[in-house]
């Protein structure tokens, strides 16, 4: 758990930590825009009733052999983002042969971080049913922990999701409680236990592999290695990455490259979803 000492708001608050963010999340936003213009692409598919249950799915040019999708989720606290800043990083994956999706989700304060959560779970069983396939679980910052709760989601389910790669996650949430980021989110102390993966019984088997940036913080480095640790004494086979010099922003850059080492551990994840 985290240490009473550190500055909690330092340690998470990300776009202070890191003043050029507006230029990293504009690039997410061209490089995007770009992609969706020439990817061969189905968008807007809903997975649920509400305005945001919306996913975009993105294919490889020669198709994927039936191979597991790659769902990724977006970050931004729960709070902010939706799928249109996140679609240049299917291009890596794209390339190597396998189908991308990914997903908005209702945000705080309009949703619940347990409505959230259940909502990727929705969506998560949308591609599995619509593909007949296993879904690889990735996401970035907030995506990363929604990935970790479909992984260790309890029975029962629609089908078990057995790989995972969380980049930049958070496992273990109270420590946001007290922080300015809990403003939209309202999580009481209760609830921040109830929700945190860290403190669910984990999975019995599957792999995981938890991504963090050399240059985050070192709450963010903690959480990565908590739950690679956690996680490998109960049974899955896990790995902790991290990227060296990355900060927040642009740990999730290499998913857009087909050589990068990140779609190498995509790519491994899918032999054995």
């Amino acid at each position: 758990m985290a240490s009473e000492e550190l500055d909690l708001e330092a340690e998470y608050n990300n776009r202070a930590r890191v003043p050029d963010h507006p230029v990293h999340i504009a690039g997410w936003q061209r490089d995007a825009a770009a992609y969706r213009e020439t990817a061969r692409s189905e968008l807007d598919l809903a997975y649920g009733p509400r305005e945001r249950h919306r996913l975009d799915l993105f294919h490889p040019g020669d198709g994927d052999n039936d191979r597991p999708v790659v769902l990724f989720i977006h970050g931004g606290y729960w709070q902010a983002f939706d799928k249109s800043s996140s679609s240049h990083l299917a291009r890596g994956a794209n390339v190597r042969g396998l189908t991308v999706a990914v997903p908005s989700y209702t945000l705080a304060p309009a949703a619940t971080l347990a409505d959230i959560v259940a909502e990727m779970e929705m969506a998560a069983d949308f591609i599995m049913q619509r593909t007949g396939r296993p879904i690889v679980a990735t996401g970035h910052s907030a995506g990363g922990h929604l990935a970790a709760c479909l992984m260790a989601r309890p029975a029962p389910q629609q089908r078990p999701i057995r790989a995972a790669m969380p980049i930049s996650g958070l496992f273990d949430l109270p420590p946001l409680v007290g922080t300015s980021i809990n403003k939209a989110l309202g999580l009481t102390i209760e609830e921040a236990h109830r929700l945190s993966p860290l403190e669910w019984a984990p999975p019995g088997s599957g792999h995981l592999v938890a991504v963090v940036g050399g240059a985050e913080s070192s709450e963010f480095l903690r959480q990565s290695r908590d739950i690679v640790d956690q996680w490998g004494q109960a049974g899955v086979t896990t790995r902790y990455h991290e990227v060296q010099g990355a900060h927040h922003f642009d740990v999730i850059a290499g998913l857009a490259d087909p050589a990068d080492p990140l779609v190498d551990i995509v790519v491994e994840l899918t032999a054995v979803a």
